[in-house]
C-alpha cells in the first residue's frame, strides 16, 4: 500500500489540472547514486496492463511490479522548508541514504 498525504495530494491534483491530462503519477526506482536507488516520479497519462494502480482521491498512482517490492509501505508527502519545495519519501523499507539524501539503500 502506498500513501499520499493530503498536502501531497492536492499538489499532485494541481499539477495535473495545469497540465491538462493525466491519469495520475507514476511512482518507481531506479538504480543510480551513493546508495543504489532513487526514486523516480512522472506524470503518466495511461498505465500498461502489468502495472500496479493504487487508487486515490482524484488520481491513481502507477506503479511497475519491479519497484513494487521497494514501495510497500511508502509515504509521499509534498514538504516546503524555506526557500525549498518538493515530494518527500518516506520509506520503512529504508536501511539508510546516502549524505546528499538523493539514493537509498533496502
Amino acid at each position: 500500500m502506498i500513501t499520499v498525504t493530503s498536502t501531497a495530494s492536492k499538489k499532485i491534483q494541481a499539477n495535473l489540472t495545469r497540465r491538462g491530462s493525466g491519469l495520475g503519477i507514476r511512482l518507481g526506482v531506479k538504480t543510480t547514486g551513493c546508495s543504489g536507488l532513487a526514486y523516480v516520479l512522472e506524470y503518466v497519462d495511461a498505465a500498461t496492463p502489468e502495472d500496479i494502480a493504487y487508487e486515490q482521491a482524484g488520481f491513481v498512482i502507477v506503479v511497475d511490479p519491479k519497484s513494487r517490492a521497494y514501495l510497500e509501505g511508502l509515504e509521499i508527502d509534498y514538504v516546503r522548508q524555506g526557500l525549498n519545495e518538493g515530494f518527500e519519501f518516506r520509506n520503512p523499507n529504508e536501511k539508510d541514504r546516502c549524505g546528499c539524501g538523493e539514493s537509498f539503500r533496502v
